[in-house]
């Protein structure tokens, strides 16, 4: 009894004459796994990174750190290392991050609200939580 194509299985492997023929590896690439949902991985990412809202600081502490901003203002000469926790927003979603930037305190612009460090650091005044110095963690006198 006959099958289909029986007389096609003696027949030898066709070679075109117009295409070189594919190595294993490009054959084997035909058939590797694709991302059906580009970009769905870092969706993901995102949605997990976390965020923490902007504490609201109370008049005494918002005080308090005028206090210290104006005391760095008039002992700029002394180029005192700080250490100043401070908001980041986020640019993606609500919220943000507290960072602590160390160094030293390059200008204070109190028009624009801004203190710039010597690396280049911007940091906005009212995003300001916490400033500290050398001095007063070795338990000298704050201002």
């Amino acid at each position: 009894m006959s099958k289909p194509y029986d007389d096609m299985l003696d027949l030898p492997h066709h070679v075109s004459s117009g295409h070189p023929q594919m190595s294993m590896e490009e054959r084997a690439a035909q058939f590797s796994p694709f991302a059906a949902l580009t970009g769905y991985e870092a969706v993901i990412e995102e949605t997990a990174r976390r965020t923490v809202p902007k504490l609201e600081l109370t008049e005494n502490s918002q005080e308090e750190i005028k206090r210290r901003l104006d005391f760095l203002a008039g002992h700029m000469e002394q180029r005192m290392e700080v250490s100043v926790t401070y908001f980041l927003p986020d640019r993606k979603k609500a919220g943000g991050a507290y960072i602590t930037a160390v160094g030293i305190i390059k200008r204070i612009n109190d028009v624009e609200r801004v203190l710039w460090m010597e690396d280049g650091t911007r940091i906005s005044i009212p995003d300001i939580l916490e400033i500290t110095w050398q001095r007063e963690r070795s338990g000298d006198r704050k201002p």
